[in-house]
């Protein structure tokens, strides 16, 4: 799906799993005149905008003089539903774990730690998570994107690949400007729609994001205090258990039976990336196999479920995985951003504390 992490691959991710299941290609934009089709579709559109409960004034404002943008559908359908190559982890992580993106995680963790002892306290997510997830995002806002959300979006929707997706993800936007919690020239981002410090789509605005900061309005574009309680509450909310594990690396024994662990259950959600997990096992089940932490590491308490991941297939780096694993992966479906998250809190973690 993404060969670099860049903010515009961070939003497909976001997408995947049973959306992109979702697909459908009617290829509206090919049409011979693809902007008179665009503006009649946002006639039709409307109707459904107002049914959704969108003013008459905001949509006459935000989608008068709207075009199409073919730049991001070109963007879009250069997108594979699933990578032709195989990557490895060893070379994404030596492209996302650089030593400017944790100097820039350690700078930045003394000026905001009241905020993420804050967050930490109410949404019980570690600091270190929370930038990391900032880090890998935006480089802590330095690239967030600089698409019209609400014209992507609108393009997206009307060129049909993913008709359904991204009309959601259109009135969800639509509905943000309606509330004056951002108006449409702050609501810039990536050219799938995802926003702000936090590359959140606007269905994940309207549900995850926090106003920690008090001024009435959650704002993850310049609120170093709502994007963290933001990033925070998504993970919470998502499954992040308080006190646990992301994951611990392990070693495996060459006589381990991966048939015996093999999850029996096929994946109906991130199927590609899930298909790469064994069952949920206890601790306990796993030392009884040889499964044991890498030297410096020590894992939790026997009944603790986990399963076994090898990144790159049998004998390549190995990790057992718990649940707040699965948080990170609702934040982004792939293997490799969740693991590069919670290496670069592991990182920022041992230089700050």
């Amino acid at each position: 799906m993404r060969k670099i992490l860049t903010v515009a691959g961070a939003a497909l991710l976001m997408l995947s799993g049973s959306a992109m299941a979702q697909t459908v290609d009617p290829n509206r934009a090919a049409q011979a005149d693809p902007e008179g089709a665009f503006q009649s579709w946002l006639q039709t559109f409307r109707t459904r905008a107002l049914q959704e409960g969108i003013s008459p004034a905001t949509l006459d404002r935000e989608l008068s003089n709207l075009e199409l943008s073919e730049r991001t559908i070109e963007l879009d359908r250069r997108q594979p539903d699933v990578g032709p190559g195989r990557s490895l982890y060893s070379d994404y992580i030596a492209r996302r774990l650089t030593q400017p993106r944790i100097d820039g995680g350690v700078r930045l963790y003394p000026q905001v730690a009241p905020t993420l002892e804050k967050a930490e306290a109410e949404y019980g997510v570690p600091g270190e998570i929370v930038l990391a997830i900032w880090g890998m995002e935006t480089s802590y806002g330095a690239v967030t994107g600089n698409f019209d959300v609400v014209r992507s979006l609108a393009s997206l929707a009307f060129d049909g690949r993913r008709e359904a997706l991204f009309t959601k993800e259109l009135v969800a936007a639509l509905k943000i400007i309606d509330a004056n919690d951002a108006s449409r020239s702050r609501m810039t981002g990536s050219w799938a729609g995802a926003m702000g410090n936090s590359q959140f789509l606007p269905t994940s605005y309207l549900t995850y994001a926090v106003d920690f900061d008090g001024d009435g309005h959650p704002n993850i574009w310049g609120s170093e205090s709502d994007t963290i309680a933001s990033i925070a509450n998504y993970l919470k909310q998502n499954g992040w258990q308080r006190g646990g594990e992301w994951a611990i690396p392990v070693n495996v024994p060459q006589s381990l039976n991966r048939e015996a662990v093999r999850n029996p259950t096929p994946p109906t959600k991130c199927v590609a990336v899930m298909e790469k997990h064994s069952r949920w096992m206890p601790i306990s089940e796993w030392k009884k196999l040889g499964v044991a932490a890498e030297e410096g590491r020590t894992l939790p308490s026997d009944d603790t479920l986990a399963t076994l991941l090898e990144v790159d297939g049998e004998g390549t780096g190995a990790h057992l995985t718990f649940q707040n694993y699965r948080a990170l992966l609702d934040y982004n479906c792939s293997n490799f951003y969740a693991l590069s998250v919670g290496q670069l809190a592991d990182e920022i973690a041992a230089r700050t504390q």
